[in-house]
């Protein structure tokens, strides 16, 4: 059969031709409910629809002490700046806390920092020009707050401690800690950056050179990252938490808010349903966008669409992959692992001085071995090669060699956030 597949690419759209395939599906997440007035929802939400909790109002007070923690501009599909600013009305204008008493805390990680535009962007108008708006600084002091059992010593931003503390993220699967969202942006989101480190090495399997099988997208019982990560957040006396679900469309679907853990996991539970698709076999070429910009800003932010894609591939076949990278591969340690990398001591590199943008790249490399891919993007051919990949500068090249007759194809217009589950293995 022959098909147009019409995907993504930072902020253009680019159409792939598939001639002679034996078939081809596109692999799209259920329809979710879009919702039509967003204000009267979220009020809704941190009214009478909490969960797990009292209502906001009866949480937080004239006179108290607000933070709001924020995820940053690479999760700005969620626009969290319209949430924010329909939140901070209602702090401010209803229960009547004072701006001074107000302050917007990024959630960095270990991400670069934020400019004042992407601030403005990040926390709204409304906020922006009120509040005080900062990002968290991973290396600044932070306050001890205690120890997990796994023995991570947990410090975070001293403005998460002695204040009442409103985290604002949107759940999505990760490709370390199960699901984003809710608890992350306590740890990493806040977080020192030794805590970070000491959380996220326990993604490598201690007994073999390869990642920790308990460790993946949607995988969140048994594994280490998640669980050491919820109980390093309880730490943090969090008064409310408001979790974002957004439609492939860009359109608001859900708004989960209240406790911290019972909101967000209700929130993961509808996430599941609209984003994980099931397929019965793998097919012999898949094609695959990112999804666009934000999500493709960067090679550390897009190589999520890649990771969710290969579950759908079999072992040895062809991934055609969408991910444009204007800002190059991004996390400024990422291409670092470049030189273990070519010198066959990647592992034994990233267990010696272990950094989350060396573990995507580690997760990259072990996932790129089981196709071979071909991707369209900016990212340099000398970076790309040495990580299994062949980087291609337009469409035509992409699509050079590949030969759709007879083949079982794939197509993922959404793979930062679809996440292909297969029968008899997931």
């Amino acid at each position: 059969m022959d098909y147009t597949a019409t995907l993504k690419y930072g902020t253009e759209t680019v159409t792939l031709p598939i001639r002679g395939a034996a078939s081809v599906r596109e692999i799209r997440p259920t329809p979710m409910r879009e919702i039509e007035d967003m204000p009267a929802e979220l009020l809704h939400a941190v009214g009478e629809g909490v969960i797990g909790t009292k209502p906001l109002r009866e949480l937080v007070t004239a006179g108290d002490m607000v933070t709001i923690v924020v995820s940053d501009i690479t999760r700005s599909w969620m626009r969290q700046g319209d949430v924010l600013t329909v939140l901070g009305r209602y702090l401010h204008d209803e229960l009547r806390i004072a701006f001074e008493n107000i302050v917007v805390l990024v959630a960095l990680g270990t991400h670069r920092h934020s400019t004042q535009a992407e601030l403005r962007i990040i926390a709204g108008e409304y906020l922006y020009q009120n509040c005080r708006v900062i990002d968290h600084d991973c290396d600044a002091p932070c306050v001890h707050v205690g120890t997990t059992g796994r023995g991570t010593r947990v410090e975070v931003n001293p403005l998460v401690v002695g204040r009442k503390v409103i985290v604002v993220g949107g759940t999505v699967h990760h490709m370390m800690a199960g699901f984003g969202g809710g608890r992350k942006n306590i740890l990493p989101g806040v977080s020192s950056r030794r805590t970070i480190r000491e959380n996220h090495c326990r993604a490598l399997d201690p007994n073999r050179a390869h990642s920790d099988a308990r460790v993946g997208t949607g995988l969140l019982g048994d594994n280490p990252i998640h669980e050491d990560m919820d109980e390093a957040a309880a730490m943090v006396d969090t008064t409310f938490s408001v979790n974002i679900v957004v439609a492939a469309s860009g359109r608001y679907s859900g708004f989960f808010c209240g406790a911290l853990a019972d909101a967000w996991k209700a929130s993961c539970d509808y996430q599941r349903q609209c984003y994980e698709t099931w397929i019965d076999e793998e097919a012999d070429i898949v094609l695959v966008s990112s999804g666009g910009a934000p999500k493709d800003m960067n090679l550390y932010q897009g190589c999520k669409g890649m990771l969710n894609a290969m579950r759908a591939v079999k072992p040895g076949g062809e991934l055609l992959w969408l991910c444009k990278c204007p800002e190059g591969c991004g996390a400024p340690d990422y291409t670092a692992w470049l030189t273990p990398l070519r010198g066959g001591r990647l592992d034994p590199a990233l267990r010696a001085d272990f950094t989350i943008g060396g573990f995507i790249f580690y997760l990259t490399v072990e996932n790129l071995r089981k196709a071979q891919c071909r991707t369209l993007t900016m990212i340099d051919p000398d970076i790309a090669a040495p990580m299994g990949m062949t980087a291609c500068k337009t469409v035509e090249e992409l699509l050079t060699g590949v030969d759709f007759t007879g083949k079982k194809v794939y197509v993922i217009p959404y793979g930062g956030s679809v996440v292909p589950m297969l029968r008899g293995k997931d």
